[in-house]
């Protein structure tokens, strides 16, 4: 996905990356502090803006460490209504502690959930109040360089590569690609299922990783809908012999749609098309429109799609038409690795938690450098 670029922006772009770039440099000089704990922590972010797959690629961390180690998951919660620390409770709600955290604790009420803006004081707070937590995944925290984790996870959309990309506000990036050098581990999201090793070779080429550094090729996996609302009926009470069809409205809310659209186009009949902007808080009239959107709909066999994560904050509204909530469901989506690629990322993740006690870089206990 490409967006056109207005020029005009392209000087406040410069003042941007100087601006990034001394607070790189106070911290590499450690003129700013950066704090380090004694559990393992792993950062997992980007430096473009939005739409290369967090939160699935967290969950995925989720359910491998899960398992085995006592694991929270600290994100600051954005365009929450609270303020300061606050784990998630059962009865949280998106202004509480945000939609991919309450998605998050929704689907793993095992682990330790929690939000705060001041990342330090979050980690601080969980080894206080859960001190036998053994590891903590950090949602968006690559630019966030108050905290240095232990193994930090940079990833990049396929379909907008890093490398292809400009700082903002002419372009998406957060910061100068130079400073992928802090990742440990590249991860290319959202790749087509059956990318040619060809594809692969260039684009690692491109991406020129430095020795210390893996990179791994991810894409995304769709389940089967899910009912969003309690009158919703199970997928499978739908009419879905032939799901060609069946018409979709798709209602997202994300930086980045274009995936989730291009399945539901090859899997569905016609696919009819309302974006919103990324964590965008539906309105009545927003509603409205879905509603208006959905009645308008040719044929019998019709149902409205969105995804988990706009699903948290539709699910939180009052006074929606019952046909619209009859009809309403979300596709989950889960990340598949290369098989080849999968076992080793698992063991690089796996070994790093269970042969660390205190929080140290991964390219120091392997004896690497960073230049």
């Amino acid at each position: 996905m490409s967006r056109k670029r207005n020029i005009l922006l392209y000087p406040f772009s410069l003042v941007y990356g100087a601006i990034t770039a001394i607070r790189n440099f106070l911290y590499d000089t450690e003129v700013l502090t950066s704090h380090e704990f004694s559990i393992p922590v792993i950062c997992i972010g980007n430096i473009t803006a939005g739409g290369t797959g967090k939160t699935p690629h967290a969950e995925y961390l989720i359910r491998l460490l899960g398992k085995d180690f006592k694991t929270a998951f600290l994100s600051r919660g954005y365009l929450r209504k609270s303020r300061g620390f606050i784990t998630a409770a059962p009865d949280a709600g998106v202004k509480d502690i945000g939609d991919e955290p309450l998605q998050i604790s929704r689907k793993f009420p095992e682990i330790t959930v929690a939000v705060d803006s001041d990342r330090v004081r979050g980690v601080k707070t969980i080894l206080a109040e859960f001190p036998d937590t053994e590891v903590i995944i950090l949602d968006d925290g690559f630019q966030h360089r108050s905290i240095t984790p232990g193994l930090s996870i940079l990833l990049t959309d396929h379909q907008r590569l890093m490398i292809s990309d400009h700082l903002l506000p002419y372009g998406n990036l957060r910061e100068n690609l130079k400073n992928i050098r802090r990742a440990d581990i590249i991860v290319v999201t959202k790749s087509p299922s059956d990318i040619s090793p060809m594809d692969m070779r260039i684009i690692r080429k491109n991406i020129g990783k430095a020795p210390y550094q893996e990179l791994f090729f991810t894409s995304l996996g769709y389940g089967s809908p899910v009912p969003i609302f309690s009158e919703t009926p199970p997928w499978e009470s739908v009419s879905t012999e032939n799901e060609k069809n069946i018409n979709v409205l798709l209602v997202t809310g994300i930086a980045n749609p274009d995936p989730l659209k291009d399945y539901l186009t090859a899997s569905f009949g016609e696919v009819v098309h309302l974006s919103f902007r990324d964590h965008h808080n539906f309105s009545a009239t927003d509603i409205e429109k879905v509603t208006a959107a959905f009645t308008a709909m040719k044929g019998q066999d019709k149902v409205i799609i969105t995804t988990e994560k706009d699903a948290q904050r539709l699910g939180e509204i009052a006074n929606i038409a019952q046909p619209v909530k009859a009809s309403a469901y979300f596709i989950p989506l889960t990340v598949v690795f290369r098989e080849e690629e999968k076992k080793i990322f698992d063991n690089l993740i796996l070994n790093y938690v269970r042969k660390n006690k205190r929080n140290n870089r991964v390219s120091e206990i392997q004896g690497l450098h960073r230049s």
